[in-house]
C-alpha cells in the first residue's frame, strides 16, 4: 500500500518510508476476522489492553461476534503459553512478525481524553498507540479499526489509523454483475438458438469471435434481425437459450428476472448469488425458485441476519424468542404470502404452502439458529447478505453436505451492520471471490418491479 510522505513530525511519521511496521488492533478489526492477528505479513502486532476488556464483553452469546472474541482470545491464550504477554511473542517463527499486549499507559503530551473530553475506551486505544508510537521510534506505528469515527479521532492527533483491508473489495464498480449485452451478434446464431435452444461454443466462437464466455455467465444478444436471452453452460460448453418461465405463479418481468430464476433451477448450479435496490425482486425471486423445486429437496430454509435497531441484543426486546424474532422475519413472510396470493385458498397449491410450513418443510429462521449443523438435501436462502461478514459467508457455506444449494440475496448498497460497507460486506466478497466457478452464478437486478412509486424513490431520493 502506497502512503504519502509529509513533513509532519507526530512520532507515527517519522519513520523511514520502508521501515518495519506495528499495526495496532481495535476491537472492531477482531469482531470482524478473528485472524486478523496473522494477517499482516513479517509485520508486528499490538492489542490494547483495553480491547481485550472489551472482548471480555463479547465472549458470551451465540450470534458470529461472540465466536470471533472466543476464537481470538483461544488464540493469544495458545500462542503466548507461559510468556509474558507485554514481550514481543512470535506469531509464527520466522514468516510472521510477533505481537504483544500494551498497558493501558500514562498520559503524555497528547492525551485523547483531554483531547475529545471524556474517558473512552476508544480514546485508551488511541493513548496506547501513540505511546506506542513514541517508543518504537524506528517503526511505523499504525492504527487499525473498521471504526470510521476512530479512525478520524487518531488521524486528528498524528497517527496512521486505516480500514482493515483483507476481504475488501479494490474496486466496486468492476464487481461481477454476472450478465452481458452483446450487439451485433451473428443472426444466423441466433436463429440456431431459436431452432435447437442448445449450440455448442466452439460453433458459436466461430461466427462470433470475439465472443469469450464465462461459467454460467447470461447474455442479451442483439443481432440484426432479433434477440434472444442466452447462458453459458459449463458442463456441456454449450450457449443454451432462456425463455421466461413461471416458477410457483411469479414471472419474470425482465431479462435478470428470467437470468436469475434459471440460476435457482438450474440443478448443476450449487451456490446463487442475487443483489440489486430494493423492489428489483430478489427475496421472491429465490422463495419462488426453491418452492418450484420442493420435491427435490427433503427442506428449504429462508434465513436471514437479525441487525437489531442501535445494535442492542434482541436479549433487551419483550417477549419470548418467537416474538423478538418474528418483527426481523416479516419481510420473508410477507413474500411467502404474495406467492401464496398467486393461487386460490382452495388450490392444492395454496394448501401445500401452508403444510410445508406446519411440517417444516419450509423453515423461516434467524441465520443465528443454524450455526454448527450440517446441512444437506436443502434450499438454503440467506436474505440481506449484505449485513454479514465475509468469514460469516464462509461459515455458512461450508455448512453445505450432500445435494445442498445455497441462495444469497441482498443490497451492497444498503448495510446495517456496523463497521461494514459496500466493499467489505460478504456479500460483495463472495460474488467477488466466487465467479467464474461451475457451481456458482450470480445476477445483478436492476430494474424495480415492486412499483412505480418504489421505482421513483430508487431513482430520485
Amino acid at each position: 500500500m502506497v502512503r504519502k510522505t509529509t513533513k509532519s513530525d507526530t512520532p507515527a511519521k517519522r519513520t523511514p518510508k520502508n521501515s518495519k511496521k506495528i499495526f495496532v488492533l481495535d476491537t472492531s478489526v477482531i469482531l470482524y476476522d478473528h485472524n486478523s492477528i496473522v494477517n499482516f505479513d513479517e509485520h508486528d502486532v499490538a492489542i490494547p489492553i483495553t480491547v481485550l476488556e472489551e472482548l471480555d464483553e463479547f465472549k458470551k452469546g451465540s450470534d458470529t461476534k461472540n465466536f470471533e472474541a472466543r476464537q481470538f482470545i483461544r488464540f493469544i491464550d495458545k500462542k503466548a503459553g507461559e510468556k509474558d504477554l507485554q514481550d514481543w511473542i512470535s506469531l509464527n517463527g520466522g514468516k510472521k512478525g510477533k505481537f504483544k499486549v500494551i498497558m493501558n499507559p500514562e498520559p503524555g503530551e497528547v492525551d485523547a481524553n483531554k483531547v475529545f473530553g471524556g474517558k473512552k475506551n476508544d480514546h485508551l486505544i488511541i493513548n496506547a498507540a501513540l505511546l506506542l508510537a513514541k517508543t518504537e521510534k524506528t517503526k511505523q506505528v499504525i492504527l487499525v479499526t473498521k471504526d470510521i469515527n476512530l479512525r478520524l479521532k487518531a488521524k486528528a492527533l498524528g497517527l496512521v489509523a486505516e480500514d482493515y483491508e483483507t476481504g475488501k473489495i479494490k474496486d466496486l464498480d468492476s464487481l461481477y454483475s454476472g450478465k452481458s449485452q452483446i450487439e451485433d451478434f451473428d443472426q444466423d446464431s441466433i436463429d440456431k438458438l431459436y431452432k435447437e435452444h442448445s449450440v455448442s461454443i466452439d460453433e458459436i466462437k466461430k461466427a462470433n469471435k470475439d465472443f469469450t464466455p464465462n461459467s454460467n455467465h447470461f447474455y442479451i444478444l442483439k443481432g440484426s434481425k432479433s434477440s434472444t436471452l442466452a447462458c453459458y453452460n459449463p458442463f456441456g460448453e454449450t450457449l443454451d437459450q432462456l425463455e421466461k418461465k413461471s416458477y410457483c405463479g411469479i414471472k419474470p418481468k425482465n431479462a435478470e428476472q428470467t437470468f436469475a430464476l434459471h440460476a435457482i433451477a438450474n440443478p448443476d448450479i450449487k451456490l446463487v448469488t442475487l443483489s440489486g435496490v430494493a423492489g428489483t425482486g430478489k427475496t421472491l425471486l429465490a422463495l419462488a425458485g426453491a418452492l418450484d423445486q420442493r420435491r427435490d429437496f427433503k427442506q428449504i430454509y429462508l434465513a436471514r441476519p437479525i441487525v437489531p435497531l442501535s445494535n442492542r441484543d434482541i436479549g433487551y426486546l419483550p417477549g419470548d424468542m418467537k416474538a423478538k424474532v418474528d418483527p426481523y422475519m416479516q419481510p420473508l413472510w410477507d413474500n411467502l404470502k404474495f406467492i401464496k396470493n398467486q393461487y386460490k385458498e382452495a388450490d392444492k397449491e395454496y394448501k401445500q404452502i401452508d403444510e410445508m410450513v406446519a411440517s417444516e418443510k419450509l423453515l423461516v429462521t434467524p441465520l443465528a439458529y443454524i450455526r454448527g449443523r450440517s446441512l444437506s438435501n436443502v434450499i438454503f436462502i440467506v436474505d440481506e447478505a449484505q449485513n454479514l461478514t465475509p468469514h460469516e459467508v464462509k461459515t455458512i457455506i461450508t455448512r453445505a453436505g450432500e445435494n445442498a444449494k445455497f441462495i444469497f440475496t441482498g443490497d451492497i448498497h444498503q448495510i446495517d451492520t456496523p463497521y461494514l460497507d459496500e466493499q467489505s460486506n460478504g456479500l460483495s466478497y463472495l460474488i467477488d471471490k466466487i465467479k467464474g466457478n461451475k457451481l456458482f452464478a450470480h445476477v445483478t437486478l436492476e430494474k424495480g418491479e415492486r412499483s412505480e412509486l418504489a421505482n421513483l424513490a430508487n431513482e430520485l431520493l
